[in-house]
């Protein structure tokens, strides 16, 4: 017999009924009383009088989906796939579509396979898609290449449900074989979007390939033009990139553009997710705008589900998964709050614990690099051999974005050399290759952080996940590369030949196995003694590890030196 039709129609007990939900639904923008009946995971039937092997009162309190992130790169938590997922969980979140690009830089396919197999068996759902730039472009250099043989590989072992973000946007836009294939090779799968800035005739370019969304839009009409063109907007809400209020109205202009638009977190850390919360933070922020519930509601269930193509999930109604969320109110509004969760019909989340963890750290892969080549502070000057009235290149860091500007300054310069000038808020910075151990570096200036002395460091370095230092002198940056070599790994700052702080990510420098909260901790005690070391910009690390992203616009640094992604590629410092 057939028990979850059986199950439907009431001819037998349910495994489970919720008795008397309000429940909330996104297709009717409306609440419906009812019972909700739950057979083998999946939701039977809604209405009255259901009978349950086991059940439950909701008392008339609001039943949703449970939330959505549809696109979110773990690894930047710091936090494993388990420690990860037990915070989404308690905040409401079922679901969510990860890019492990950064592990994938870091460690290569073996990287993917760690982050597959610890999220196994989890309170949450993890899907993950195929890193398409690995390296990001040309200008990165990463632990290993992952060409379309390897991306192959992901999608026959299922280790993967969708493209990841297609950041190489020139060569898309150029045609360039090896980069289309790619896009090719998802055929009728997802295929997720980096496009900053990207407009008229070189965005159709870039759409025609295949690429159905972007979660890069910082500018209402950037994105009203990608919607225009049929791509699917990520309006992305993390922690040092927000950019969910200034989108809010491509959806109070037009509620029928939320079935095009979801919102995501992209890059977040431990200690917001833990200040904040997830999902269920960024509902808030859409409610407290005035934004329909049942609308905003709609971009964190229904619409990252339809846009994935995992058509059992985002709603409640009868074959989807019972994946959904009970608050502790009758009505949906900015003062909601998550009281129990339920995966597949299991109850995963009450009083604000979790159930159903798995143990997972057994499952790290080998990640120290012994790095051996770091660079002397003879190595990392830099000479000035112009004429008087030389300008040079600086990355100017736009607070809030991840856009950077291309600065041309006059150069502070000490016995011939080009030195940091801090009373301009100019510090160097070097970018180190840890990966293969080949030496290779580069120097550059950054305008911006507000380091008055020393430096911080870092091997969150996207996407390539080198070492990265910015300071106010060369013995500083050399203490803090060689400290992140002996690490293997994460953040550090010092002041001349002394090491200040530290903080070790083991698992390929970019997580480690530290509960969420000692995570933050550690975090804001970096951030606080850097505040000592005259750092003024919020998430100091973050935004470092940024300065080195070779697809976006416009001057960033890489071990192979200054990019400028839409101009050409290499830049000189020197201006020419």
């Amino acid at each position: 017999m057939n028990k979850l039709a059986a199950a439907a129609r009431g001819e037998i007990p349910a495994e489970l009924v919720i008795h008397n939900a309000r429940i909330a639904n996104v297709l009717t923008q409306s609440y419906e009383l009812a019972d909700v009946a739950i057979q083998s995971g999946k939701i039977a039937g809604i209405a009255n009088h259901y009978e349950g092997e086991k059940n439950f009162d909701a008392s008339g309190r609001v039943l949703i989906p449970s939330f959505i992130d549809g696109h979110i790169h773990i690894e930047d938590t710091f936090m494993t796939p388990p420690n990860f997922a037990k915070i989404a969980a308690l905040h409401g979140t079922g679901s969510v579509f990860a890019d492990p690009h950064e592990i994938s830089n870091a460690l290569g396919i073996a990287g993917l396979e760690f982050m597959f197999r610890a999220s196994l068996g989890l309170p949450i759902n993890i899907f993950y898609g195929a890193p398409s730039c690995v390296p990001a472009s040309e200008f990165e250099t990463p632990y290993e290449e992952l060409d379309i043989n390897a991306i192959k590989s992901m999608f026959d072992r299922n280790l993967v449900n969708h493209l990841g973000e297609m950041m190489n946007f020139p060569a898309i836009i150029s045609g360039d074989s090896d980069s289309w294939a790619k896009v090719l090779l998802a055929g009728k799968l997802p295929v997720t979007g980096h496009a900053p800035g990207v407009s008229g005739k070189s965005l159709n370019a870039y759409i025609s390939a295949g690429i159905s969304s972007d979660h890069e839009c910082t500018d209402l009409n950037e994105a009203r033009e990608k919607l225009s063109r049929g791509m699917y907007i990520m309006i992305r809400e993390g922690s040092s990139f927000r950019d969910l209020k200034t989108l809010l109205p491509l959806i109070h202009d037009n509620p029928l553009n939320a079935s095009r638009c979801m919102i995501v977190s992209d890059d977040i850390t431990a200690r917001d997710l833990l200040a904040n919360g997830h999902m269920d933070y960024k509902l808030r922020i859409m409610l407290r705008e005035g934004l329909n519930p049942f609308i905003a509601l709609r971009m964190i269930t229904l619409t990252p589900a339809e846009y994935f193509r995992v058509y059992e999930l985002g709603l409640i109604a009868p074959g989807y998964n019972a994946d959904f969320v009970l608050l502790g109110e009758s009505e949906l509004d900015e003062n909601f709050s998550v009281k129990e969760v339920w995966k597949s019909g299991r109850l995963i989340v009450r009083d604000n614990d979790v159930f159903d963890m798995n143990d997972t750290e057994h499952l790290a892969p080998v990640i120290k690099t012994q790095i051996k080549n770091v660079p002397s502070q003879e190595d990392i000057q830099v000479s000035y051999s112009g004429h008087e009235g030389e300008l040079i290149n600086v990355i100017g860091i736009t607070e809030g974005t991840t856009i950077t500007k291309t600065l041309q300054v006059t150069p502070k310069v000490h016995e011939g050399f080009v030195v940091p000038d801090t009373e301009n808020d100019i510090a160097k910075i070097v970018v180190l290759e840890r990966h293969r151990d080949t030496g290779q570096f580069s120097a550059g200036f950054v305008r911006g952080l507000g380091i008055k002395r020393g430096a911080i460091g870092s091997s969150v370095a996207h996407d390539a996940h080198n070492f990265v230092v910015a300071g106010s002198d060369d013995e500083s940056i050399i203490t803090a590369l060689k400290a992140l070599a002996e690490m293997g790994g994460g953040l550090v700052i010092t002041e001349g030949k002394n090491i200040i702080a530290s903080f070790a990510l083991p698992i390929g420098g970019l997580m480690c196995y530290l509960p969420p909260e000692r995570i933050a901790c550690d975090l804001t005690s970096m951030e606080t003694q850097a505040e000592t070391h005259g750092v003024k910009i919020p998430h100091p690390f973050m935004v470092l590890s940024f300065l080195c992203l070779s697809v976006i616009p416009e001057l960033r640094i890489t071990d192979q030196g200054y990019i400028d992604i839409t101009n050409g590629g290499r830049q000189n410092i020197f201006v020419r």
